[in-house]
This record gives structure tokens, sequence and C-alpha cells, in this order.
């Protein structure tokens, strides 16, 4: 991943109200969870593993909900940019699916892990580069903070662990508890954005 901002006076009300400083920000939670994972066992890496996987499925839909959708229409080449990350993006979901069904404590839930921190690392740096740089000069304050509240909303009404059994009629790669996180992070991200 690419290095995160330098902090400035007043980052934090910066990252509140610009939807690229805030998922470059969750770009460095992601990787400070997924270390988190590998250095523990037992109960501690179950309960940092449940993290990373919420953490990842709400950024990730409200990256498809919000940013994508923006990106489409705003950037020159802007389709196959997108189409690019969804491939990416649908990958993960199998690979993150895999494990959430896997005990941490299996044998092979760390190599496949660390697997899929290579293929989330990799995305990212390809979203910062081709889409998160663009976005920023694409448009202006308001809709850098109307986006980055509707990502904000996602990461606040997603629920802290899946319930199987919410998931929507629409179509999702990613089976069980991980899909239906997905789902009602759509859901959040759509109501923010009044288009529930």
């Amino acid at each position: 991943m690419s290095e995160l901002h330098t902090p400035q006076a007043g980052d934090d009300q910066s990252q509140d109200d610009d939807v690229v400083a805030l998922l470059i920000r969750q770009h460095g939670d992601i990787r400070n969870l997924f270390d988190e994972v590998e250095a523990t066992t037992g109960d501690a890496r179950r309960d940092a593993f449940r993290r990373l996987v919420r953490l990842l499925a709400v950024h990730e839909t409200a990256e498809e909900e919000v940013v994508h959708p923006f990106a489409r229409r705003a950037l020159a080449g802007g389709e196959q940019v997108v189409d690019d990350r969804l491939a990416e993006e649908r990958a993960a979901k199998e690979t993150l699916s895999e494990l959430d069904g896997m005990d941490t404590d299996d044998p092979e839930f760390l190599p496949r892990l660390q697997a899929l921190r290579t293929d989330v690392q990799e995305h990212a740096r390809a979203e910062e580069r081709y889409e998160f740089t663009h976005i920023r000069r694409s448009t202006d304050v308001t809709n850098l903070a109307a986006m980055a509240k509707a990502v904000k909303a996602a990461e606040a009404m997603a629920p802290t662990r899946p319930h199987p059994g919410v998931e929507s009629a629409t179509a999702n790669v990613a089976v069980g508890p991980v899909a239906a996180l997905m789902d009602r992070t759509r859901d959040a991200v759509r109501k923010a954005m009044g288009n529930d």
C-alpha cells in the first residue's frame, strides 16, 4: 500500500470531509488489522479477524456504492478502471468467504490470509493510483464530503458481526455471513445517500 498521508493540523476533520482521505485511512486500518490477525492466536486472533472481515466488507461495499459509480462517470477511462477494481474485489470476497468459514487456528488459515493480504494490498495500491488521485482532481470539496458522509454512515451502521439470513436479492459472489454483512452495509450506504 502507499504511504499514508502526513497528518496535518485539523486532519481528523479533513478526513471526515474528504472521501479519499477517509478511504486511504481505512487502507491503513486494514493493513494494521492484518498485522494483528497474523501476530495473535486463539480468541485474540478470532476477534481481530472478525474486525478485519467487518472493515473489509464495509470498505469494499462503500466503494462499490459510492466511489466506483462516481469514477465510472467522472474519470477518463473510468469504466475500465472500475471493472478492473471490481474483478479484484470479487476475488478478494471469495477468499474472504472461504477464510470466514475456517477456524482461525487451522494450519491453512495463515497462508490463505497472507495470500489475501497480498491481493488486498495490490488492490489498494491500484485504487489509490488509478481511482482516488483522479477523483480528488475531478470534483469539489462538497462532493468529496458527501461521498465521505455515505462511507462513514456505512461504517457506523454496519453490524459488528455478520448476521446470517439478511441477504438481499442482489447477486453477490460472496456467500454466507460475509455476503450478509456486505448487503447490510450496502443498505446503510444507500440510505445515507438517500437512495433507499
